[in-house]
This record gives C-alpha cells, structure tokens and sequence, in this order.
C-alpha cells in the first residue's frame, strides 16, 4: 500500500520515470518549479533539489517572495515513486484563492487507484501538528477526480474562485 514519505534521493529513478509520465505538465506539490528535469537527471543536482525540498518546511529556509514555508512529501509503494503531496504551513491571497493549503498530484499511470485520496488522509494529521486547524484544498473546476478525493476526505464546499472549487476540512 502506498504511503507518504519524506523525498529521498533513493527514489532518483523511479522519480524520472514519473516525470517523464507527466510529459512537460505541471506537478502540483512536486515543489519541481524551477528546476530544469534534464539537470534532475543528474544524481548530484537530484540530491540538491531533494535537500531544498526537506529544508523548505523550515521557516527560516530562504524562499521566494510570497512563497510560505511548506512540507513536500513523496507518495511512495514500496521503491516506487508514485507523486508528491506538498502542506503549505499558511496562506498567501493567492493561496487562499486558488492554490489552499494542500496541493498533490499522482503519476498518470498510478491514478484511479485511490492514492490521492489515502494520500491526503495520512496528510490530515500532518496539518494538524503543523498547527493547521482547517485545511483549504482547492481543484479546477472540471477536474472530477480531485474533487471526489477532496469529498471523501470530508471537503465542505465554500465556493468557486478563479476556475477553482475550494473546500475546507476540519483536521480537529
């Protein structure tokens, strides 16, 4: 069964074989903006991209302006690197607009098996030490996939901004 887990460069491969999956589309919680994937390729600067993503739960973490601190974590079966779960620790405007507190995505070839949803289940808690009291997760609009995961953990729908469905989930 999958399970959340902090990156580790021992999942390398198996995270270029999910990127390639994702054929130049954006990950959401991958926290891989601004890295290039060819450069990725490479262990060392793997190792770098990894180490900036444990580091960026850190609150004194350097960041970019508007960015908050955040926990990345790797949904993960076995040695198989399956997507990315990221805890935004607060929320900018925009954040609370269209981006919420959790964001995740799931391979294309590991989707429709219920790891977003688990996924998101083990995540609850995580906010909820974090100090995270109500959790906003938003979805586009047409995306029926996200908004079942988002309701089987118990999303209340507020309403629609932007394109995006936002929901909020008690984590007391």
């Amino acid at each position: 069964m999958a399970t959340l887990t902090t990156p580790d460069v021992r999942f390398h491969s198996s995270w270029l074989d999910a990127a390639a999956e994702f054929d130049g589309a954006r990950q959401d919680g991958a926290g891989a903006d601004g890295w290039p994937l060819e450069e990725l390729k490479d262990p060392q600067f793997f190792g770098r991209f990894v180490d900036w993503l444990v580091k960026d739960a850190l609150p004194e973490s350097p960041r970019k302006p508007g960015y908050v601190p955040c926990s990345y974590l790797w949904i993960i079966e076995g040695e198989t690197f399956l997507g990315s779960l990221a805890i935004r620790h607060e929320l900018t405007d925009f954040l609370l607009n269209e981006g919420g507190h959790i964001g995740y995505s799931v391979r294309p070839s590991a989707r429709r098996r219920g790891h977003a949803a688990r996924a998101l289940a083990e995540a609850l808690p995580i906010a909820r030490e974090l100090g995270i009291q109500r959790v906003l997760l938003t979805c586009d609009e047409d995306n029926a996939g996200s908004r079942a995961t988002i309701e089987r953990n118990g999303g209340i729908y507020q309403d629609t901004r932007n394109g995006k469905r936002r929901y909020w989930i008690d984590t007391a």
